[in-house]
């Protein structure tokens, strides 16, 4: 059992400590990854706000079938996509052309200490949102295929093709740039 699923076991036997240990240790990653859906720093820290809610009031059940992390940013992404989906039912934004409406730069500049890092995540912002999504999963944050693949609930070989793309659309963006990341 890794460290979050242990913590959230023991926050449900009733030690708050263990809720007070998942934020800590998770909500700035989930925050950087949900910010990839609507690229607006207010909309991601709701999102992350309602999912720690979430285990928190309704408890949902662990099962050990991945990684604490991987279901925990599967619950993120749900809540993202509910907010997305209410958000266009309204007409307050698109699913396609979710706008960047508030400045994330501190924050980005804080979790991504140097310059070619913070070129690299400005030149992912520019890119679709899958392949955000599946370049934040896959470098940032660590996630095998096979996780990412749950998280995004796509097919492994679909998570494979995804990424392929989308390094192959970053390098584009940065080369359009004048930059070249030698981890490309």
């Amino acid at each position: 059992m890794d460290n979050g699923a242990s913590s959230y076991r023991r926050f449900l036997e009733g030690d708050d400590l263990g809720m007070e240990k998942l934020i800590r240790d998770y909500k700035d990653g989930l925050l950087l990854y949900l910010d990839k859906y609507f690229q607006n720093v207010s909309l991601a820290e709701d999102c992350v706000q309602e999912t720690f809610i979430q285990l928190a009031i309704k408890k949902p059940k662990f099962r050990g079938d991945s990684s604490f992390k991987t279901w925990l940013y599967a619950i993120g992404r749900n809540k993202a996509i509910s907010t997305l989906r209410k958000l266009k039912s309204r007409g307050e934004i698109s699913l396609d052309d979710a706008e960047d409406i508030s400045s994330k730069t501190d924050l980005e500049r804080d979790y991504l200490k140097n310059e070619a890092k913070i070129q690299l995540n400005q030149a992912i912002d520019r890119l679709k949102p899958e392949y955000r999504q599946v370049l934040w999963l896959n470098y940032f944050e660590g996630f095998r295929n096979d996780e990412a693949a749950k998280i995004m609930r796509k097919s492994k070989k679909q998570i494979e093709n995804l990424l392929y793309n989308a390094k192959k659309a970053l390098r584009t963006e940065m080369e359009s740039e004048g930059f070249l990341y030698e981890g490309l």
